[in-house]
C-alpha cells in the first residue's frame, strides 16, 4: 500500500497552469520545481524557475545561483541539503517567455495554490525573499525593491530581503554598493548562524 504523497510531490505533480503555458512563446509544459523539506531551517523565496532550472530540476542552477550562494556564503552541498535549506519560489514553475523573449511574471495561481500550504509546514529561523513578488507577498512591501531591500533592517534577523541576483541586476549593484558592504556580510553571518547552530 503507498502512502500519502509528501506535500513536494504533490506540487511536483501540479498542472494546473498546463494550457496557461502552452499558449507561451516556449509552448512549454508545466515542470515545477519543489525543493525542501519540512525541518529545513532556511527559506528561500525567489520569483519562478529560468528555462535554464526548467531543463535541470535543480533551483539556482544557474549563474544566479552562483551569485545567491556568493552572496550568502555557502557552498553547492549546502545550499542543496533540503533538510536545511528550503527552496519556494512564488512560482514553482518557468512561466514561460513573452513575444519579446522576457521571462514572464510568475502565475499568481502558483502561490495561491501552493504557499499557504508551504507555510503552514515550513518553521524557518530565516527566510531570504529574493525580489519583489516574495517581498510583497511576506512583508506587504509596497514601494520599490531598492527601498525594500535598503530597509533590511526593519525585518531582521528573521527575513531579509534581497535584490534577484541574476546578472542583468549588474547595473544595481553598482548603484548600490551599500548592498555588498553592509548587507552581505550581515546575510553571511545570519545564514552561518541558522545553519550551523
Amino acid at each position: 500500500m503507498q502512502g500519502v504523497p509528501s506535500l513536494p510531490d504533490r506540487i511536483r505533480a501540479c498542472r494546473i497552469c498546463a494550457e496557461q503555458f502552452r499558449a507561451t512563446k516556449t509552448g512549454h509544459a508545466p515542470r515545477p520545481v519543489a525543493w525542501f523539506e519540512p525541518g529545513a531551517r532556511l527559506r528561500i523565496i525567489g520569483q519562478a524557475p529560468g528555462m535554464r532550472v526548467h531543463e535541470s530540476g535543480v533551483p539556482f542552477d544557474d549563474r544566479s545561483g552562483d551569485r545567491l550562494r556568493d552572496w550568502m556564503g555557502v557552498d553547492r552541498a549546502t545550499f542543496y541539503d533540503r533538510s536545511r535549506v528550503a527552496i519556494t519560489p512564488m512560482a514553482f514553475c518557468f512561466p514561460g517567455y513573452d513575444a519579446r523573449g522576457a521571462d514572464l511574471p510568475p502565475p499568481p495561481v502558483c502561490a495561491a495554490t501552493w504557499h499557504d500550504t508551504v507555510d503552514e509546514t515550513l518553521a524557518p529561523e530565516l527566510m531570504l525573499l529574493v525580489g519583489a513578488y516574495s517581498q510583497r507577498r511576506y512583508i506587504g512591501a509596497r514601494g520599490s525593491m531598492t527601498d525594500t531591500v535598503r530597509g533590511w533592517r526593519d525585518h531582521a534577523p528573521g527575513i531579509i530581503p534581497l535584490p534577484h541576483p541574476s546578472w542583468r541586476n549588474t547595473g544595481w549593484l553598482r548603484k548600490n554598493p551599500w548592498f555588498e558592504t553592509e548587507l552581505v556580510p550581515v546575510l553571511r553571518t545570519r545564514v552561518a548562524e541558522v545553519l550551523n547552530p
